[in-house]
């Protein structure tokens, strides 16, 4: 009697036990779900992207932040700033990711 009650407490130790290794404990919230995270810009990037001048793409469908410019739509790499590129597409100056061509900000 005393071996299976032993036994028995071990298997209930045992499964808590592994149950408290598996639990996950998440600090931050995640975004939910279509929320869209606006990056701040330099204003030094700001500023170069409004001063350019390159001719406006016409594009099919809506620029909006977090979507992903096709490969037909040329963007240009900022001057002393590899990490942003920007364009011009319906007359809307555009930032992206040069890396994953992702609208960071469209600027008006």
């Amino acid at each position: 009697m005393q071996k299976s009650l032993m036994a028995a407490f071990a298997a209930v130790f045992m499964s808590s036990a592994a149950f408290a290794q598996s639990t996950v404990i998440v600090t931050e919230p995640a975004p939910p779900s279509g929320t869209v995270v606006v990056r701040e810009l330099p204003p030094d990037v700001r500023t170069y992207v409004m001063r350019q001048e390159v001719p406006s793409v016409n594009y099919n469908g809506d620029v909006l932040v977090g979507r992903v410019l096709p490969q037909e739509v040329e963007t240009h790499v900022i001057d002393g700033n590899g990490d942003y590129a920007y364009t011009i597409v319906n007359e809307r100056r555009v930032v992206v990711d040069p890396a994953t061509r992702e609208v960071i900000q469209v600027l008006d």
